[in-house]
Parts: C-alpha cells; sequence; structure tokens
C-alpha cells in the first residue's frame, strides 16, 4: 500500500511510500531526514511511534494519537496539536514553541528542557507531566495550580523552611558573590518576579531533594527560614526551586544523616 505525507496547505507530497500503515510511513520519514514541516498529519494514529528529531514545524496533528510516542529533541513549532493525545509522550528538548496546544493531552508526558514559549496550552491536561527545565516564557493559558505543588508555600501563616546549596565557601554554586554565614539575614530586593523564568535573579532557594539531587563533593546544604511574602517567585512548574527577597541562614543539614557522606565508622569499615 502507497502511504502519502502531504502538505497541510497545498496537497502537494512531502514524502511516499510501499508500505503498511501512516505510522511506518511517518517513522521512515523520519529515519531517512525527510521534511514533514506543515504536513497534514490531523487525526493520525502514531500511538508509539519513534519520532526522535523530527522536522513537524508548522504541522498539523490536530486529533492526531501520539501516546508513548517518542519526540526527543523534534521540531514541533508552530504546530497544531490541538486535542492531540500525547499521553505519556517522550517531548524531552523538544521544540514547541508557540505551538497549539489546546485540549490537549500531556498527562504523564516528559516535557524536561522542552521548549513552550509561545505555546496555547489552555484546556490542556498536564497532570503528572514533567515540565523540569522547561522554558515557558509567554506560554499561554497554562493553570499554574495544576502543575506548580510549591505554590502551596504562599498559604504558610508562620516562619517556612527550605534550603540553600552552597560550595565550602559559603556561595551559591551557579551565581555566587553572596555568603550565606550561619546566622546571617540575607537580601535581595531586586529578585526577579518573573514565574516563568526558572532561574533568575534573588535568592534562589530549594526543596531538599533538589538541593540533594545537585549536590557535589565540597558543597553544603543550609536551612533557610523566611514567610510567605518574602518570596519573590515560584517558577511556573519548577522542579523544586524558587526565589525569595530575603531570609535567615538558621542551620545546616548534616550529610551523613541525609545520606549523601558516609559515615565515620563506615568509612573505617572500608579502610
Amino acid at each position: 500500500m502507497k502511504i502519502e505525507i502531504k502538505h497541510r496547505y497545498d496537497s502537494s507530497i512531502l514524502f511516499a511510500l510501499e508500505i503498511g500503515s501512516l505510522k511506518l510511513a511517518v517513522e521512515a520519514a523520519v529515519v531517512s531526514r525527510a521534511n514533514l514541516s506543515r504536513a497534514n498529519l490531523s487525526r493520525a494514529n502514531l500511538s508509539g511511534a519513534t519520532l526522535s528529531g523530527a522536522n513537524l514545524f508548522g504541522a498539523t496533528l490536530s486529533g492526531a494519537d501520539l501516546s508513548g510516542a517518542n519526540l526527543f529533541g523534534a521540531t514541533l513549532s508552530g504546530a497544531d496539536l490541538s486535542r492531540a493525545n500525547l499521553f505519556g509522550a517522550t517531548l524531552s528538548g523538544a521544540d514547541l514553541s508557540r505551538a497549539e496546544l489546546s485540549g490537549a493531552t500531556l498527562s504523564g508526558a516528559d516535557l524536561s528542557r522542552a521548549t513552550l514559549s509561545g505555546a496555547d496550552l489552555s484546556g490542556a491536561d498536564l497532570s503528572g507531566a514533567d515540565l523540569s527545565g522547561a522554558n515557558l516564557f509567554g506560554a499561554k493559558h497554562i493553570n499554574s495550580y495544576r502543575i506548580t505543588p510549591l505554590l502551596m508555600l504562599l498559604d504558610q501563616p508562620g516562619p517556612i523552611r527550605a534550603y540553600k546549596l552552597v560550595t565550602a565557601d559559603s556561595v551559591g554554586p551557579f551565581n555566587g558573590g553572596v555568603v550565606y554565614a550561619l546566622g546571617a539575614e540575607v537580601e535581595a530586593p531586586d529578585a526577579n518576579v518573573d514565574v516563568s523564568l526558572q532561574c533568575a535573579a534573588g535568592i534562589n532557594l530549594a526543596t531538599l531533594d533538589w538541593c540533594m539531587r545537585e549536590w557535589r563533593e565540597g558543597y553544603r546544604i543550609l536551612v533557610a527560614e523566611f514567610r510567605a511574602a518574602d518570596i519573590a517567585a515560584i517558577p511556573t512548574a519548577t522542579d523544586g526551586k524558587f526565589r525569595v527577597r530575603r531570609c535567615r541562614i538558621v542551620g545546616e543539614k548534616n550529610l551523613v544523616e541525609i545520606g549523601l557522606m558516609p559515615s565515620p565508622a563506615a568509612l573505617a569499615q572500608g579502610g
């Protein structure tokens, strides 16, 4: 059976192949590095398809079934994915800038480090999606309360504690300069308040698990105390980091107790 993939506007043939299904034809086109920009794949059944690195710029995939598909690093800028089923799909590193994702199912999808700037996400289901490191600048109609658990910090009535990862010299490992000394109150009155930016100016605090993921030998994890009014920004879909205008350093985590360093007894036994 000859399968033809056509342009969404003028119906010109972008790729054709004698093969058993449209899904196999699209996979073959991607393997051959065919340019599928502005392809018409509306309502296509591409469930589980391997489309890593595909060039689907401006394509229409409205209503398509892409559940479980691998679209790692794919170009989907300006694509129409309205009402598409992307449940559990891999979209890590994909370019979805200005994509139409209204009504799309993205629950359980891997959108880590994806570019969603300017994308329309009205009515999209993002429950359980991984948006760590995603670029959401200018993304439209996101319900941040569904995808940002740390917004609970804004409702805490009293002092709140979180964590600050620092080097052995008590400065931040990514943007140094400020010394976080035990007992000191640190301020950043010009902290960036844009929630679309995952990392920006301010005192960047985090959850303990975030600090443990980023920890390297020689680093320390400090305990910082602040109030809800001190919060400058909780980035949308943050993976655990947020910004405050001021905080006090009130303690330090024991790295042995939390399992980042071996105990002296274990070191002695190992020797």
